[in-house]
């Protein structure tokens, strides 16, 4: 009696499993116009630091794009123009040992935020993207850096 009771809990388990797991697959949201306009911004980001060119940085800021770190407990702040100032213009001499990855993008309406990881041989570097829908697109608004040298 025990046996037969333990394998039809066992079945209903299965079969609850199944059916909640089915549930959740077709209560999946398919991948919006909105999130998929964010990712574009964010892979352009990700694209101008694999080249090196500030062409898909500038797509991918909006003009009022500000990024924060903090260096050695001191708050650094860069604009937009700042930050392409600094950009090289040609990959990196160690391009090919670094990675990059959207860890996450979470995107609510016209605004989103993106965690990104870039693992370069010197440090470890993630990155909190705000992302907002403008006439022009999705943008990058916003970028908090924390740096994990190596």
């Amino acid at each position: 009696m025990k046996r037969g009771y333990r394998h039809a809990v066992g079945l209903g388990c299965i079969t609850l499993g199944g059916v909640l797991a089915t549930g959740l697959a077709l209560a999946a949201p398919a991948a919006s116009d909105d999130e998929a306009g964010a990712r574009r911004a964010v892979e352009l980001y990700l694209r101008g630091h694999v080249t090196g060119q500030v062409a898909p940085f500038q797509e991918a800021f909006h003009d009022e794009m500000k990024m924060y770190l903090n260096r050695d407990g001191v708050l650094v702040r860069k604009t937009k123009a700042e930050y392409l100032e600094g950009v090289s213009g040609k990959p990196a001499p160690d391009e090919a040992r670094r990675k990059r990855r959207i860890v996450q993008l979470d995107v609510t309406g016209d605004v989103g935020v993106a965690k990104v990881e870039l693992d370069y041989p010197s440090a470890l570097m993630t990155d909190y993207l705000t992302v907002i829908k403008t006439e022009a697109g999705w943008r990058i608004i916003g970028k908090v850096v924390h740096v994990q040298k190596r």
